[in-house]
């Protein structure tokens, strides 16, 4: 969905209209850009598109996870590895 000029909203009009500002964005799923002295600050998004984004964020982490650990298999079947005495001198710990 994109952002249009009508979903950017001043901070000052949001005070004033957030009630229906709420029903809308519940109501119509949209969501909106709220400013605050001319730069983006904040978003009234519908609480199930905001969950729906955090559950895409959260696949995302697990995607990310499982391609390193691909990657470290491959790693160890390739005979790239490394002691752990010098793991430790790298990394300092």
């Amino acid at each position: 969905m994109s952002i249009s000029p009508k979903d950017i909203i001043p901070l000052t009009k949001v005070r004033a209209k957030l009630t229906a500002l709420c029903e809308e964005v519940s109501r119509e799923g949209s969501e909106k850009i709220i400013t605050k002295n001319g730069e983006s600050c904040a978003a009234l998004i519908d609480t199930d598109r905001l969950d729906y984004y955090h559950r895409l964020e959260a696949e995302h982490i697990h995607l990310i996870l499982l391609e390193e650990a691909v990657q470290g298999v491959e790693d160890v079947g390739a005979g790239k590895t490394i002691s752990l005495k010098k793991l430790l001198a790298r990394y300092g710990r």
